[in-house]
């Protein structure tokens, strides 16, 4: 028994200190994230495809012309697009970890708790998630920014997508224990990540949906559903995995933010340097939640696509 619990203690620990160090910078169209070496315009990818390592991205981008939410896969090259009803992204099981002892963690359980964990910062053998909205025809035709909401969530346990923000103050984005739609927002010409958190093995559906106002003063708005495998379990069985809930993925289109400052969230953290970076990568996602809240864009909505 005390073997094991010290190969458990052992476990944490190393997990923990993997997590830590800087956080990864919001990359502007002078940075380009792994897998863009390529000079190559990314392609579209059809089938369906598991990630479970490597880099990828949430973005809306004009498909054909038409406003759509996908994910960028910079596992290949060139980089490829993909529909996200084509992939699931996998949280293996080697991203799982302990909540550690303290305060500062419990809103993902209590310590000793496992907990999956996507870090802000990258590391190898998981996958490695973010956002942007550096599709070039995005950045030509968007004045500033591009709203993104969590409409539903759907899952055996809580999700949280948090930054590890200025000073070690933590910064949440979405929580699936708040009522949805939360919502935030990402500058044009932006990219970057945060920590995805799971705390139970399963399949999860979240709904997500993006619009923005073009400089012409149309609206586009598309809704989308995000599967992720978390655990264990035979990723490939997610693709069937449907949407069930009142709230589910597509939402009711109104808006609501999310109380950026009202959940205990932190992260597993090193100081110094790391702050500043963090700093920056907070305010691409805060300068929304700071402006006063609008009007529904459903009304003067003239175009958008979403999951069956």
């Amino acid at each position: 028994m005390t073997r094991t619990l010290a190969r458990r203690a052992t476990f944490s620990l190393a997990a923990l200190a993997l997590t830590l160090g800087p956080a990864a910078p919001a990359h502007t169209s002078e940075t380009l994230p792994p897998g863009a070496g390529s000079d190559a315009a990314p392609r579209t990818g059809t089938g369906r495809k598991v990630i479970g390592d490597g880099h990828v991205d949430l973005g809306p981008r004009f498909d054909g012309g038409t406003w759509t939410v996908q994910i960028r896969d910079d596992t290949t090259r060139p980089a490829t697009w993909r529909d996200t009803s084509d992939v699931v992204l996998q949280v293996k099981d080697t991203a799982r970890t302990q909540v550690p002892e303290g305060k500062t963690f419990t809103f993902l359980g209590d310590p000793g708790d496992d907990v999956w964990l996507l870090p802000q910062a990258q590391r190898d053998g998981v996958l490695w998630p973010g956002w942007n909205s550096q599709d070039p025809e995005v950045v030509a035709r968007v004045g500033r920014e591009v709203n993104w909401q969590l409409t539903g969530a759907e899952g055996p346990g809580d999700f949280v997508l948090f930054l590890n923000g200025s000073f070690g103050t933590p910064k949440v984005v979405f929580d699936s224990r708040r009522k949805a739609p939360q919502e935030t927002g990402i500058e044009i010409n932006s990219h970057v990540h945060g920590n995805w958190a799971f705390t139970e093995p399963g399949t999860y559906l979240l709904g997500i949906r993006m619009y923005a106002e073009t400089k012409d003063g149309e609206r586009h708005d598309s809704r989308r559903t995000l599967r992720f495998s978390v655990g264990p379990q035979n990723p490939g069985q997610a693709f069937a995995a449907r949407p069930t809930g009142d709230h589910g993925p597509a939402g009711d289109g109104t808006e609501q933010r999310a109380n950026s400052g009202g959940s205990p969230a932190a992260v597993w953290w090193g100081g110094g340097a790391a702050v500043v970076v963090a700093a920056a990568a907070v305010a691409l996602v805060r300068r929304r939640g700071r402006r006063d809240t609008g009007s529904s864009p459903d009304t003067e909505r003239s175009e958008g696509t979403s999951d069956d």
